[in-house]
């Protein structure tokens, strides 16, 4: 097949979103498996164990990501006008209420979407069950039976061209008279700085390594579904990893792919599986798990279902409001990443010391 022809096949039918997709996942299944990145698992080191370093490993991520933005932005590469984020207008309750929700839902289930998935790759089979869950419920709230409710108590409005900057760059620049360049810079700056003041951290070479290879997905995710955008035939979101709807996506397409599609979600759940179970076997750590306790499997259901809804409600997971949406500085990405947080901490607290 000549080159052209194959492009356009490419193109036409989405498997260019969807190799795309699973390029970078597989960076970030590696990562949970080979690095340890781990958003709950990083909160759980801090409450009980005293260790900042898989936080540090976030910040430094972070940092990498929101350089790698603007570096993007500068070359001409990314349209992030045409992301969710800045065609949708923030709403602060439904971020508030839905990073609540989905930090309370991870917990309760014992990881997220994301790391649902990377375990899945290492044989635990428990986390298929909590990713089937959080995508049939991404998928009920977002155009399901639920879908209603969540409408009519978090509307969403697009925001209008002269509407105010969706982002902590462009707002704060305008006020400081300063590029908004700048101040991407400064504040990934903050993050990359304290990350790498721990020798504690430097010293586990992985960490830094991993966390590079996240922010490199994470860039390589917003600049490669605009340039599928820009030479595709149909419309094509610009966006980057997430794992709340894509499960969705993905169970879609596996039972009817004539009816859901390939997409950018659907090949970055393929990706995330096969990084980790690549990187599982790569250390000898794979084998099978399955849960012998109905109480448990209820109660990490539950927490699924949480998930789903939540980061329907959030426009985005602990991955896609707190790496994805964040390297953009997005309005709604610190608030739903603290208040995940928060979530998490009173669902472990509950589950661990048995309190509120």
């Amino acid at each position: 097949m000549p080159t052209e022809a194959l492009i356009d096949w490419l193109l036409s039918n989405g498997a260019a979103e969807a190799l795309i997709g699973l390029s970078g996942g597989v960076l970030l299944g590696l990562a949970a498996r080979r690095g340890r990145f781990c958003t709950l698992g990083a909160i759980e080191d801090v409450l009980y164990a005293g260790d900042w370093r898989r936080v540090r490993m976030w910040a430094l991520a972070l940092g990498l990501s929101i350089i790698g933005v603007q570096i993007a932005l500068a070359l001409e590469v990314i349209a992030l006008d045409d992301s969710v984020y800045a065609t949708i207008a923030w709403d602060p309750v439904a971020s508030i209420v839905g990073g609540l929700l989905f930090g309370y839902g991870m917990a309760m289930a014992g990881n997220c979407g994301y790391g649902a998935l990377a375990r899945l790759g290492g044989g635990d089979l428990r986390s298929f069950v909590i990713v089937l869950v959080v995508g049939i419920s991404a998928y009920m709230a977002a155009g399901g039976p639920l879908a209603g409710l969540r409408q009519a108590l978090f509307p969403r409005m697009e925001r209008g061209q002269d509407s105010p900057s969706f982002n902590y760059a462009d707002s704060l620049g305008a006020v400081a008279g300063v590029p908004a360049a700048y101040i991407a810079i400064a504040v990934a700056a903050l993050f990359i700085g304290w990350a790498v003041s721990s020798r504690s951290f430097l010293s586990v070479r992985a960490y830094p390594v991993w966390s590079a290879g996240v922010a490199l997905a994470i860039v390589g995710g917003w600049i490669g579904t605009t340039w599928v955008a820009g030479q595709a035939f149909h419309p094509v979101a610009v966006e980057s990893y997430t794992f709340s709807a894509p499960p969705g996506e993905a169970i879609l397409y596996v039972m009817t792919a004539s009816g859901g599609g390939l997409s950018f979600g659907v090949g970055s759940i393929a990706g995330v599986i096969i990084g980790a179970l690549a990187g599982s076997l790569s250390r000898g750590h794979f084998h099978w798990e399955a849960c012998d306790d109905p109480r448990e499997l209820g109660r990490q259901m539950f927490g699924a279902f949480l998930m789903g809804t939540g980061g329907v409600i959030a426009l985005g997971c602990s991955i896609g409001q707190g790496l994805t949406a964040f390297s953009t500085l997005a309005h709604s990405a610190p608030v739903v990443l603290l208040c995940v947080l928060a979530g998490a901490i009173v669902g472990l607290r509950q589950l661990v010391e048995g309190t509120g």
